[in-house]
């Protein structure tokens, strides 16, 4: 098909619109075999390399579009627009409303009519010209999501940018993109290069708050808003001033946060982000100031990076270590712990538990081993915690079982498997990666969440004494007369599902 505006030439692929089309529960190899054949492979070849999956295959998680789409709706004058089945859309559009998104989000919808023909592309080159209003948005953000990328639709032909506005578009397919914390990676990397191609072609707009008047370090990762504040006072004895956070809240401050001296891993997994503060000529350094050695160790790696003398590195941790040590002693942690999640903070967070007195044996994380996170695995692996990348709900609830802890962090599935065997849990995401916790701040604030759980036990005794004998499973409720199980009914259920895949993977293959 041609496309309006271009001589290029792009093909969708027909075959992915056959039998009950390749919506979510088509299965990932026949989502990905139609992505390729649909002219995907280089970008499905970079998320692998990007973003390596685990032994299991990926991390059960939400909808990894989610992590794309939620950068996109806490950026101004950004517009973002999804294409994708609807039923996608609607579950993105309510878990982004949910978690605080106060704007609308686009959406091109499509049948197997337009997606087969090209006409969906054409939609949404249309909605892109009339959304690209540059009084109102510096971009316009368009993702794919499974379908459209599985059939074909080539974001990549849509201008670069109209009448100043940029046009940025990414395929966030969840057989792509293993979990929602990296696809903040694909949105936030893919950004930063359009900015850095910017700033290597001449004068960029100034940040909001103008040029900062000392060299500064960029902070990648997403962090309760009071961090960074305290991040920039560790810096100040070096004469060094923290800069934006990354992703960032708006365009211009990408300009800035490759202008900076160093750029701080925060969180290890923002591969592409990495490349092009690389790229940009920009050392990164791993991990965070978390915890007493913690501090110790970055303030160091920064100062080094940064060129900084090492007597005003040494200023800066004699000025701050002292009363972070002061504020672990006085916000004891005392119980076991075992904790897991996917925002890519839980080594950090494992750290501070540790330094705090908590007997921490497992930490999962469903991102992946990179190389700026080594120096937390080599720190907790030598106080004998057991990380496990790529973690799977299996394998969360399996350390749970075996540790036994007197508090279990963790996701949702966790904290309820733990509240069903009368344990204390705390949800990562809302409760603890929602907090302070660099600084002397992090070790109060960290304490008395965690401590307050730990003495709530008898809480869980209680309802479980009260709640005794309602059945549980099969079973659960009040019953007169209490269901049998019938396990040899779920078997034969799952030997007919088995029969009926090899029965389409014949078909398929004639």
């Amino acid at each position: 098909m041609t496309l309006s505006g271009t001589a290029d030439t792009h093909i969708i692929n027909t075959a992915a619109l056959k039998g009950d089309g390749h919506g979510c529960h088509a299965g990932r190899e026949q989502m990905e075999a139609a992505a390729r054949a649909a002219g995907k492979s280089a970008a499905l070849d970079g998320y692998a390399a990007d973003y390596p999956k685990g032994p299991h295959d990926q991390p059960q998680s939400m909808c990894p579009a989610f992590g794309s789409l939620r950068v996109g709706l806490r950026m101004r004058r950004t517009a973002t627009v999804l294409s994708g089945s609807a039923c996608c859309v609607y579950g993105l559009t309510f878990t982004s409303h949910f978690y605080g998104a106060r704007r609308s989000v686009g959406y091109v919808p499509f049948n197997s009519e337009t997606l087969v023909t090209g006409k969906l592309f054409e939609d949404i080159r249309e909605a892109v010209y009339k959304l690209a209003d540059p009084a109102q948005y510096d971009a316009v953000v368009i993702i794919n999501l499974c379908v459209p990328t599985a059939s074909g639709v080539p974001l990549q032909l849509l201008p670069k940018e109209i009448d100043g506005v940029r046009i940025i578009g990414i395929d966030v397919p969840g057989f792509g993109v293993p979990t929602h914390a990296e696809a903040k990676d694909v949105l936030a990397g893919a950004m930063l290069r359009y900015a850095r191609h910017e700033a290597e072609q001449g004068p960029v707009q100034a940040p909001r708050n103008g040029v900062a008047d000392r060299p500064t370090v960029a902070l990648v990762g997403e962090m309760f808003p009071v961090d960074p504040v305290t991040i920039g006072a560790l810096l100040e004895p070096m004469g060094l001033a923290a800069g934006p956070v990354v992703p960032t809240r708006e365009w211009r401050e990408l300009y800035a946060a490759l202008d900076c001296a160093v750029a701080g891993a925060i969180h290890p997994f923002y591969t592409a982000s990495f490349r092009e503060f690389e790229a940009a000529g920009r050392p990164v350094v791993g991990s965070a100031p978390i915890g007493h050695d913690g501090t110790d160790a970055w303030l160091q790696a920064i100062g080094r990076a940064a060129n900084i003398g090492q007597e005003r590195i040494d200023a800066a941790r004699n000025r701050f270590l002292p009363a972070i040590r002061g504020a672990l002693a006085a916000n004891p942690v005392r119980g076991r712990i075992t904790l897991s999640g996917y925002e890519g903070s839980e080594l950090l967070v494992a750290r501070l538990l540790v330094e705090c007195g908590a007997d921490l044996r497992y930490v999962g994380t469903a991102c992946p081993q990179t190389p700026h996170s080594a120096a937390d695995l080599e720190w907790l692996s030598a106080h004998g915690v057991h990380v496990q990348y790529r973690a799977s709900l299996e394998q969360d609830i399996a350390a749970f079982r075996e540790f036994k802890p007197d508090l279990a962090i963790g996701t949702t599935p966790v904290v309820q498997a733990a509240k069903e065997a009368r344990t204390p849990a705390l949800y990562f995401t809302n409760l603890i990666s929602a907090r302070p916790l660099m600084g002397p701040a992090g070790a109060a604030s960290l304490a008395a969440v965690i401590n307050g759980a730990i003495g709530n036990r008898h809480r869980f005794d209680a309802m479980n004494d009260f709640f005794a004998g309602v059945g549980s499973g099969h079973a659960a409720g009040v019953w007169q007369d209490v269901p049998r199980d019938r396990p040899e009914y779920r078997a034969a259920y799952r030997a007919k599902l088995a029969r009926m895949a090899k029965q389409r993977n014949v078909e398929e293959a004639v």
